[in-house]
C-alpha cells in the first residue's frame, strides 16, 4: 500500500524504512538510529535534483539548487537552476525548496525546449496510455528533429508544418539503413495529432500562450493521400500458404507466421504469450488482449502447428524465458524478449526472403485465420470466440458455453 511521506508528501510504500525521495525515516527503529557515523548529508535519489555547496567564496547564499527537467538522448539527466530562486543560505533551506519543487515538478521553465517538454509529457503519458499509442507517439516524434532544440514559446505553425512535410528520420535497419525517410501522409497526420496534445500541455503549464498546432487543419491534399494509401488487411492466398509451408525450417520465422495463421493471434498478442498460458499436454493456449472479449480467451492449438509450438516452447525453457516467442536482440542489452516492432521487422524480412510480393503486414495472418475458418465452415460464434470478437447475439453470448474440445472440433475443419 502507498502512503504519503510526512516530510515531502510524495507517495512511498508503507513497508519502506525511509522515504526514497527525501530520506525521511518512516519507522521508529530508523528514527532512533540518529545520524550516520560519517555525518554526511543523505544522498538525493537519481532524477530528484542537485544541491551544491559553492565553496571558496564569501557568499551569503552558498547552497545552489538544480532541478531535473529531462534527459539527453544518452540518458543523462538535464538539470537547470531552480526558478525563481536557486540559492539558499543553508542546506536545509535548499533541501526544503527542492522537496517543494518535486511535489509539483511541472512548474516548468519558461525557456524549456521542445525536447525537454516532450520528455516530461511522455513520462505522464506512459503511466496511462497503451503501448500501441506510445509507439505511435515515438514514431511521429522522430520526424520532429528540427524543433527539438527550439524553445516551446518560439514554435509557430510554420515549424509544425515543416515537421510534417519536410521532417525525416534516418532508417536504422535493412537495405535502406542510413537513408532519410520522409513522413508519408498518414504519419503527417499523426505528427500533427501528437503536437496538438504536446502543445496543449505547454499551454496548460503557461509555457506558451497559444497552441499553433491547432491553428490549421490538415490540407485537402494530405487527406486525399491518406485515403488513397489506406488499405485493409490482406489474407494470404493458397499459393502463398504453400510458399510458407514449403519453407518451414529453411527460412527463419516462417513457423511464427504459421502459428498466427492457424490460431488467429494478433502480432502483439503472439509476442506476449507466456509459457504458463500454454497447455502442452492438452494442446491449447489462454491469452489475448485489447478487448474484454479478447482477453484471456481459450484457443486450441491446431494439429498442423503443434510441432512449431513445441519447438518454441522447449527453446524458451532452455534459455529461461517466460515467453513463447524469443529472438536474440541486436542491441547492447542482448534481450531475448520480443516486441511488436521487433516482430514487424522480422515479418518484413521473411516476406522479402520468400519473395512474396503482396504487401502483407503482421496482422494479415490473423485475417488469414478468419478467412480459412469461414471457407472451412467453422461455426461463426466459435470463430468469434477464438479471435476475441464480441458476440452480439444475447442467447449465444449468455447461454452457449463452448469448451475447448468443442472449439477444437471446429478448428480442425481448417486444413
Amino acid at each position: 500500500m502507498l502512503i504519503k511521506c510526512p516530510e515531502c508528501e510524495l507517495q512511498v510504500s508503507d513497508k519502506a524504512l525511509s522515504c526514497p525521495h527525501c530520506g525521511n525515516p518512516l519507522k521508529s527503529e530508523v528514527k532512533n538510529r540518529g545520524k550516520n557515523k560519517s555525518g554526511r548529508r543523505r544522498r538525493l535519489p537519481n532524477g530528484f535534483g542537485q544541491i551544491t555547496e559553492i565553496k571558496g567564496k564569501n557568499l551569503r547564499n552558498r547552497f545552489r539548487v538544480l532541478v531535473t527537467v529531462g534527459k539527453t538522448p544518452e540518458g543523462k539527466y538535464i538539470c537547470k537552476l531552480l526558478k525563481p530562486n536557486a540559492y539558499f543560505a543553508t542546506y536545509n533551506e535548499a533541501y526544503a525548496a527542492l522537496i517543494e519543487y518535486n511535489r509539483n515538478p511541472y512548474d516548468l521553465d519558461s525557456d524549456m525546449t521542445m525536447r525537454e517538454l516532450y520528455d516530461k509529457w511522455v513520462e505522464i503519458q506512459e503511466k496511462k496510455a497503451t503501448q500501441s499509442y506510445m509507439r505511435t507517439v515515438t514514431s511521429a516524434w522522430q520526424y520532429c528533429s528540427s524543433i527539438y532544440g527550439m524553445r516551446v514559446k518560439d514554435v509557430r505553425a510554420r515549424h509544425i508544418k515543416g515537421c510534417m512535410t519536410e521532417g525525416y528520420r534516418i532508417e536504422t535497419r535493412g537495405k535502406n539503413k542510413g537513408r532519410k525517410v520522409y513522413a508519408p501522409p498518414n504519419t503527417q497526420a499523426r505528427i500533427k495529432s501528437v503536437l496538438n496534445l504536446l502543445l496543449d500541455y505547454a499551454v496548460e503549464n503557461e509555457l506558451t500562450n497559444m497552441n499553433y498546432s491547432r491553428t490549421f487543419d490538415l490540407s485537402d491534399e494530405i487527406i486525399s493521400d491518406i485515403s488513397k494509401t489506406k488499405r485493409g488487411h490482406v489474407p494470404f492466398t493458397l499459393e502463398e500458404m504453400d510458399v510458407l509451408w514449403n519453407n518451414v525450417g529453411k527460412i527463419k520465422y516462417v513457423d511464427w507466421i504459421l502459428i498466427q495463421c492457424y490460431m488467429g493471434w494478433r502480432p502483439q498478442e503472439l509476442v506476449k504469450l507466456k509459457l504458463d498460458e500454454i497447455n502442452i499436454d492438452d494442446w491449447y493456449m489462454t491469452g489475448g488482449m485489447k478487448t474484454d472479449a479478447g482477453k484471456q480467451r481459450i484457443v486450441p492449438i491446431h494439429t498442423k502447428i503443434r510441432e512449431f509450438v513445441k519447438q518454441n516452447y522447449d527453446f524458451a525453457k532452455s534459455i529461461g524465458s517466460e515467453y513463447l516467442i524469443n529472438e536474440k536482440g541486436q542491441t547492447h542489452s542482448n534481450s531475448w524478449k520480443m516486441s511488436y516492432d521487433k516482430y514487424n521487422y522480422r515479418f518484413e524480412k521473411t516476406m522479402d526472403a520468400l519473395n512474396i510480393i503482396t504487401p502483407h503486414r503482421p496482422h494479415d495472418p490473423r485475417v488469414t485465420f478468419v478467412t480459412m475458418g469461414k471457407k472451412a465452415g467453422v461455426d461463426e460464434y466459435a470463430l468469434k470466440e477464438m479471435v476475441g470478437h464480441s458476440i452480439q447475439d444475447i442467447t449465444e453470448s449468455t447461454y452457449t458455453i463452448r469448451d475447448v474440445e468443442w472449439l477444437r472440433s471446429d478448428l480442425e475443419k481448417i486444413q
